[in-house]
């Protein structure tokens, strides 16, 4: 059990962002993770779609993995299926808003913070009442910027075009005086530079993936699941997409050279599987 993999889910490749941090955080841990990039985007679909593509990626995992633990590594399917995967699943499960909340928390000074994050993301609400929760002076403004997920996708990451998107999308927040910068959508922390760009150096940017990492660790370790292996960990990668776009996205965001990414079809998903 505890040699088995930690599996990450996605909409996409945004998830990328939090496994960096998983493997920078618990380098002797295994991993497998899933990028469901034929179904992108989540953020526009209804709550009991995502909980289903959330349900799914989740069998697939346990049933070709036998994953130890799951992290939902995407804000939008957090929102719709955390609390029923953990109530259905027989392992952990992490989501990213949590932990992404509480650090804006810990970050804030004027109690002003502004959220960015997919349109299922706002709708749900969840960032605002997790921060009010921990912090109820808080002021929490929110944006949906499902543009800035298609420039994630398309690796546009760095270019005038890039840029003006982003501005664009957070023109909104200028006039807000936060202090803090939620990015609640894991594609965003990518696109951090012209993110930063368009706020100013006084808003300080926080990455619910690190939270996350901690979280999930915090969490093996009180399962007693942590891998005790003095090896480096090994990851796996699945995408319902094109695998060479996959790779290559792997590949630059990772900072590593991965193992290929091996296609699952949609069917391969709907199809009803036997698991333990």
């Amino acid at each position: 059990m505890q040699n088995d993999p930690i599996g990450l889910m996605d909409s996409g490749v945004g998830g990328l962002t939090v496994l960096k941090e998983v493997q920078r955080l618990l380098p002797t841990e295994n991993t497998v993770f899933l990028g469901d990039q034929a179904r992108l985007p989540y953020g526009p679909r209804s709550v009991a779609e995502v909980t289903m593509f959330t349900k799914q990626i989740a069998q697939f995992l346990r049933q070709q993995a036998g994953i130890k633990a799951l992290v939902i590594a995407c804000n939008t399917a957090t929102a719709a299926a955390l609390t029923t995967m953990q109530q259905t699943l027989p392992i952990p499960v992490i989501g990213v808003i949590a932990p992404g909340a509480q650090a804006a928390v810990q970050t804030t000074r004027n109690h002003r913070i502004g959220v960015i994050a997919t349109a299922g993301t706002v709708k749900s609400d969840q960032y605002r009442r997790d921060i009010l929760a921990a912090a109820p002076n808080s002021q929490i403004f929110s944006v949906a910027c499902p543009e800035m997920v298609t420039l994630a996708e398309q690796n546009d990451l760095t270019t005038t075009h890039a840029r003006s998107v982003v501005a664009a999308n957070l023109a909104s927040l200028m006039d807000k005086k936060i202090d803090t910068l939620v990015m609640g959508c894991t594609h965003f922390p990518l696109l951090r530079s012209a993110i930063q760009h368009a706020v100013g150096s006084q808003v300080t940017l926080v990455d619910p993936g690190l939270a996350t990492a901690e979280q999930t660790a915090a969490i093996l370790k009180t399962h007693g699941l942590l891998n005790p292996a003095t090896m480096r960990g090994t990851a796996q990668f699945f995408t319902t997409g094109e695998t060479a776009h996959f790779d290559t996205l792997a590949s630059q965001w990772l900072d590593q050279q991965p193992m290929p990414a091996k296609h699952v079809s949609i069917a391969q998903l709907t199809t009803p599987m036997e698991v333990n």
